[in-house]
């Protein structure tokens, strides 16, 4: 990832598996995937973080963090809020599930409004064992991103045959062209540094939030004039 001048950034890697194991062959194959993102980003000065869904204990009946009181939600949740507050911008990890996002990115991002991602850019890395690499669950993920308010980048990352590619620890297996897979990485890690530098400028400058009307209510301020 290339240098930038301004602040470090900070960004958070969002695993989409909750398996323990997965074909074809342990460990967890977007696990290699997470961990080759977060070594991209940790080349220079930025920092990026897992966010791995096994590690939080979600309620059932579903409850987001912002239907608690404040102060109220569970130690884990509150904490991945903070997390999600103070981030610079997202990495989005996920497989292909008939042909849509990990349902469990799905629902662990549920779990939070808009308000702490918005205005932050997003990535949207998929990966398989197969040949196709999930991108037709990327497809999916824009428009899901996009309403969750952390836009995607246009350029994504595609990784068919994970498991030819990468190690357990997310390094590139011998035999396979690092160099040209660094280079597809850095095209779309390049254009997300770019847009979370230019948001992080603009929120120094203006706050953390932009001055635009919001509906404070109830969701039905958001509709069109009668």
């Amino acid at each position: 990832m290339t240098e930038s001048p301004d602040m470090p950034l900070k960004f958070l890697v969002f695993l989409g598996s909750t398996r323990n194991s997965a074909p074809p062959s342990p460990p967890r194959l977007g696990l290699r995937v997470a961990r080759a993102c977060i070594a991209a980003i940790n080349q220079g000065s930025h920092c990026a973080a897992l966010v791995d869904p096994l590690d939080y204990e979600l309620a059932s009946p579903f409850k987001p963090h912002f239907a608690y009181a404040h102060g109220k939600a569970p130690a884990a949740l509150e904490s991945l809020a903070t997390s999600i507050a103070g981030a610079d911008g997202f990495i989005m990890v996920s497989p292909e599930y008939n042909h849509s996002m990990s349902p469990a990115l799905a629902h662990l991002l549920n779990h939070f409004g808009s308000s702490l991602f918005s205005y932050k850019p997003s990535a949207i890395v998929t990966y398989s064992a197969g040949q196709w690499g999930g991108v037709r669950a990327a497809m999916g993920m824009r428009a899901f991103l996009s309403e969750l308010g952390c836009l995607p980048v246009s350029a994504m990352i595609h990784m068919p045959r994970a498991h030819e590619v990468l190690g357990t620890d997310g390094n590139f297996l011998d035999g396979v062209d690092g160099q040209e897979w660094a280079k597809y990485f850095a095209r779309t890690f390049i254009q997300l540094d770019w847009w979370a530098t230019a948001a992080q400028q603009q929120r120094a400058a203006s706050g953390a939030r932009p001055p635009a009307p919001a509906f404070t209510r109830d969701p039905s301020q958001r509709n069109a004039p009668e």
